[in-house]
């Protein structure tokens, strides 16, 4: 008996389930360092790292990009009728996600199921669509981390959904967020995320910001109080990103967002989905907007991914840097590890990559640099000297007057007070060096 799903057809023939194998291994379709079932600490990896596909790259972005056309061809896209065309996407889909042995996947609602000739159309194609991936993750033990709507490639959608200037725009926008939490509900996702990709600027010339600001926190606060009124008890989710599609978008980065956030009271509801890629985008590195989230108590769910530094746009490549998920996961699990979220790879094959086959490499060397990573992260938290280094650097702080300063008991008159008598301070070294060279003793070391 087969462990993966096959629908009415096999769309990846010839590749069966990928198993762990070691380090050791030869084999480009098996997992060296992904062991979905060893204990790191008292989770496996499976359960610490929660991988998710991403229905959007993995099954329907096809390679196109500004400057030539798609050069990946889907089998189960050849179907002229476009919802039976999305009933085989189905299938294929389920089909790779129970190969490559994740237990999540994310979509946006078009990914799913076409857009009809209406709102009430494209509400039942979304609705059959979704009742369909139901029975496949009854089938198959495959579990949606979460889902959400593209608000961005339709025309309408040009100008913004959300802070679009004409009012006419965002009823339909409204419509597929519903529509889309309906889905959600139906098929137990544990997250709604927002991803404002034109919800911003091109030109200040024409934008009323402070308008557009607010509309943006009433279209949020309308979809929170409906999911909360139709039982969707999961948390809701924005993304930020700095720029691109539009110049400037209103989810800049994760201070931006955790700021939005509490500023208006939504941390109830609302946490903040991390991408590297934006991250990057933003002057950032990937482990400072997890720790901005994390520090805000506000880290969701992460899109895993890695941008390429000589480029300045989103390339959504397939992670592969050691450090940057050693760091991640650093971060992670310092702040518990997830419960919701997960690690969704919002990453594309390159657009050269055209064989099959492809899909599966850059599935299985994303999860092997992540499991590494946790491994990495797991060991310098719990036996370095690293966190400790970090805590007597502020000790300080711990007791007497620095004490007393964390807790607000001191005004500017007692703080000059105690400097008229106190010695110059001491040169105290941060060590950086001497920590960059401790954190390289425990890369790649198991």
């Amino acid at each position: 008996m087969k462990d993966y799903f096959i629908g009415n057809k096999e769309y990846f023939p010839g590749i069966g389930k990928i198993a762990y194998e070691g380090a050791g291994t030869d084999n480009p379709l098996a997992f060296r360092f992904y062991d979905p079932d060893k204990k790191i600490g008292n989770k496996t990896m499976r359960e610490h790292l929660r991988f998710s596909i991403a229905y959007w790259h993995s099954f329907c972005a096809g390679g196109l990009d500004p400057f030539g056309a798609d050069t990946h061809f889907f089998p189960w896209a050849v179907k002229a009728d476009p919802m039976e065309a999305a009933k085989d996407k189905v299938d294929a889909a389920f089909e790779f996600i129970t190969k490559i042995d994740a237990p999540f996947y994310c979509f946006h609602d078009r990914d799913l199921a076409p857009e009809g000739k209406s709102v009430t159309e494209s509400e039942k194609n979304l609705m059959e669509l979704a009742g369909m991936a139901k029975e496949r993750q009854e089938a198959t033990g495959v579990k949606l981390l979460w889902g959400t709507a593209n608000l961005f490639n339709h025309p309408r959608f040009m100008n913004g959904a959300a802070t679009n200037p004409n009012f006419d725009v965002i009823p339909f926008a409204a419509a597929q967020v519903k529509a889309a939490i309906d889905a959600t509900i139906l098929l137990g996702g544990g997250g709604y995320v927002f991803w404002g990709g034109r919800e911003g600027y091109m030109s200040l010339l024409n934008t009323d910001m402070k308008r557009e600001k607010e509309h943006l926190l009433r279209f949020l606060t309308a979809a929170r109080d409906y999911g909360r009124k139709a039982g969707f008890k999961g948390t809701f989710m924005i993304e930020p990103k700095p720029m691109e599609p539009t110049k400037h978008q209103y989810d800049y980065d994760a201070e931006t967002v955790a700021a939005f956030i509490k500023t208006n009271g939504l941390e109830k509801d609302f946490a903040i989905n991390i991408e590297n890629n934006h991250a990057t985008l933003a002057g950032h590195t990937f482990w400072h907007d997890l720790q901005v989230a994390a520090d805000n108590g506000l880290l969701g769910s992460v899109d895993a991914n890695q941008g390429d530094y000589q480029n300045g746009w989103d390339t959504d490549q397939f992670p592969s840097n050691v450090y940057e998920t050693a760091r991640a996961m650093m971060v992670i699990l310092e702040n518990g590890g997830f419960t919701y979220g997960g690690l969704n790879f919002d990453a594309k094959r390159r657009r050269n990559s055209t064989d099959p086959a492809d899909l599966f490499y850059a599935h299985i060397g994303g999860m092997d640099a992540f499991a590494l990573g946790l491994e990495i992260a797991y060991n310098i938290n719990t036996k370095s000297e690293l966190p400790k280094r970090k805590s007597k650097r502020y000790a300080s702080f711990d007791s007497g007057k620095g004490a007393e300063f964390e807790a607000g008991k001191l005004s500017l008159e007692e703080l000059r007070n105690i400097a008229l008598d106190a010695r110059e301070p001491e040169t105290i070294s941060g060590n950086q060096e001497l920590l960059e060279n401790i954190l390289n003793r425990y890369m790649f070391v198991r």
